[in-house]
């Protein structure tokens, strides 16, 4: 589809949803980033009789089916108890029906910015800088406090048969490992049987929502600090540990090793702030988590070239993401020796 026939069917659906009031889309383009999904910037011009009305949203839809990740139907519910528990996040509006290809969800556009390199950079983002590690502690906690029960949510990955959220997660990714790698990866194969022998010695937990891609890069940021907190495909139920785990991995970081939360802040403090907030931290958790991070960002970086290779994607940023498995290889042995 073009983008002026996204155009014309984001103003017959949207005219629909406004009752009928006469709906033009301005400055419809496509943002970079989103591996799995699409999303668009737009602006909905709104006539009424007592004039017009512009309205900044964001169209985000599904291109291709990608595993592992949930639905938008599910999504959608998880921005709508995720904001109504307090997390900032951008305010869902409608889903979309046959007037497009693909699945899709209309919600308000939050401005700011989220390329991590200027966040850690810029010197307009010297407060944010200082204020997220804090917040995005916060923010965590509050994520983890959401009921399972609130309604869409049943829908989301749980743990077959009651296995540990640990095993569960290495289960399924080995599988997903098995299933697309091209190429042997030994420290890979090492990895899992030493993540198995330590989730047999992990107690068990109550388990709680996890975000699933909780880290800088999935964060609208402004000069005063975290503004929304996007890409929620990766959720499920599991230990919430997971989400403090894959935060301070190295490839977050962006080359400064020395803040290993985001490359903004320090572990201490931002366990403090989840503390704070009602999260209680288990440290030696929260270890195992950022190991079994690495392998799983490996996985994914496998499967994102993969994607490329196989032709389902002509995504130049998917194939570049193959060439940084050696980095999570690298980590898993620096885990394996020192523990």
């Amino acid at each position: 589809m073009t983008s002026n026939e996204l155009e014309e069917r984001l103003a017959v659906f949207l005219q629909r949803q406004y009752a009928g009031a006469a709906v033009r889309v301005d400055n419809l383009r496509l943002l970079t980033g989103g591996a799995s999904r699409q999303t668009w910037s737009f602006d909905a011009i709104i006539r009424e009789t007592d004039g017009e009305t512009s309205v900044p949203l964001i169209l985000r839809s599904d291109p291709r089916a990608t595993p592992g990740i949930v639905t938008g139907k599910t999504e959608f519910a998880l921005l709508q108890a995720a904001h109504e528990a307090g997390v900032p996040v951008p305010k869902v509006l409608f889903m979309g029906d046959q007037t497009f290809d693909v699945p899709c969800m209309v919600m308000e556009r939050v401005e700011g910015e989220t390329i991590p390199r200027r966040l850690l950079r810029d010197g307009k983002y010297a407060t944010a800088r200082k204020a997220m590690t804090p917040q995005l502690g916060e923010i965590l906690a509050r994520i983890h406090q959401i009921s399972l029960d609130s309604p869409g949510l049943k829908a989301l990955p749980d743990l077959a048969g009651g296995a540990s959220p640990a095993a569960y997660q290495i289960d399924k990714f080995e599988q997903l490992y098995r299933a697309i790698t091209p190429d042997p990866h030994p420290t890979f194969e090492l990895a899992f049987r030493w993540l198995r022998e330590r989730a047999r010695t992990m107690s068990k937990i109550v388990p709680a929502l996890v975000h699933g891609d909780f880290r800088i890069g999935n964060v609208i940021f402004g000069p005063e600090g975290a503004r929304a907190i996007l890409d929620w495909e990766a959720a499920h139920v599991g230990d919430p540990m997971e989400d403090l785990g894959w935060i301070a991995i190295r490839s977050w970081r962006f080359g400064n090793d020395d803040a290993p939360v985001g490359g903004i802040g320090s572990r201490e403090e931002f366990w403090r702030a989840y503390e704070d907030a009602g999260g209680v931290v288990d440290a030696e958790r929260v270890h195992f988590w950022e190991a079994f991070s690495n392998l799983r960002w490996g996985i994914i970086c496998i499967m994102q070239a993969k994607t490329y290779l196989d032709g389902r994607s002509k995504s130049v940023e998917l194939a570049a993401i193959g060439r940084r498995v050696a980095e999570t290889e690298w980590e898993l042995l620096q885990f394996m020796e020192e523990w």
